[in-house]
């Protein structure tokens, strides 16, 4: 029997990109700037092969690190409109969404930290690297630099108040940091 929701990594490519398409709550944002991030990852980790090699490992790393969090994502999510659809008297609905919207702050969160950490090899690359490799190397930059600013907004959107100020202020400064990155290699 199939697996009713399957992770997005053990879709084909055309199944993920009719998945983020189909009118669902999810894969959203989230899920995309996760595997954005993966796949800028893995060009850094490309790039980085083709030079000496030095952050290859790293951004291999960050890519095993990306990856499930397009399933993290949507499962904080699904947990998070479940919480908010239960009666609103219901005693511990207001804990329960708390909880579930913690997860839907703590997700974005990683994926703000990993996105600017892959930025930030990637662009090393870009100026240290092997020249013939420089455009993916910048590829890997932008990429990173839009899941990063993805995910801040994420965030921002699913804070409350005091939850959530300090990883959406976080994830905002990240994203910047990345932005700026991204500028930095369009001028080399």
């Amino acid at each position: 029997m199939a697996d009713p929701d399957p992770s997005l990594l053990d879709l084909t490519v055309r199944e993920l990109l009719d998945s983020v398409a189909a009118r669902t709550p999810a894969p959203g944002g989230g899920g995309v700037a996760a595997l954005a991030t993966a796949m800028a990852a893995g060009l850094t980790a490309m790039a980085a092969r083709f030079g000496d090699g030095a952050v290859a490992a790293r951004a291999d790393e960050l890519r095993a690190a990306a990856a499930p969090l397009a399933d993290a994502d949507a499962a904080a999510y699904g947990a998070f409109l479940d919480a908010t659809r239960r009666p609103r008297d219901e005693p511990g609905r207001a804990e329960a969404v708390s909880r579930a919207r913690a997860d839907t702050i703590a997700v974005p969160a990683v994926i703000a930290d990993v996105a600017a950490e892959v930025a930030g090899l990637a662009a090393d690359l870009v100026l240290n690297g092997n020249p013939n490799l420089r455009s993916d190397a910048a590829a890997a930059v932008h990429l990173a630099a839009g899941a990063a600013a993805t995910a801040a907004e994420l965030l921002a959107s699913n804070a409350r108040g005091e939850q959530g100020a300090a990883e959406r202020d976080r994830a905002r400064e990240l994203a910047e940091a990345a932005r700026v990155l991204a500028g930095q290699v369009d001028r080399e």
